[in-house]
């Protein structure tokens, strides 16, 4: 059994994500999101999905970014 390096539980059906050249291994998705997911700079919300981007900072949509003044983003096509 392997064991989750967020909360700790050793299970049977863990699984590893790789990222960035480093093996992590977690007993569900939700660790995983804790672990790796980025957060949003202006609400700080997990961001699950496509979330956006620009300058290296991440936002989990449009309305978050206006909100700290970046433009040009759009969450929508």
């Amino acid at each position: 059994m392997a064991t989750c390096e967020t909360c700790g539980n050793s299970y049977d059906k863990a699984f590893q994500v790789f990222m960035n050249g480093t093996s992590h291994t977690f007993d569900s998705f939700e660790c995983a999101i804790h672990a790796l997911a980025p957060t949003c700079k202006h609400c700080g919300t997990r961001i699950v999905g496509h979330g956006l981007e620009k300058g290296g900072v991440f936002y989990c949509c449009d309305h978050c970014a206006q909100n700290d003044g970046v433009t040009g983003l759009r969450d929508r096509l």
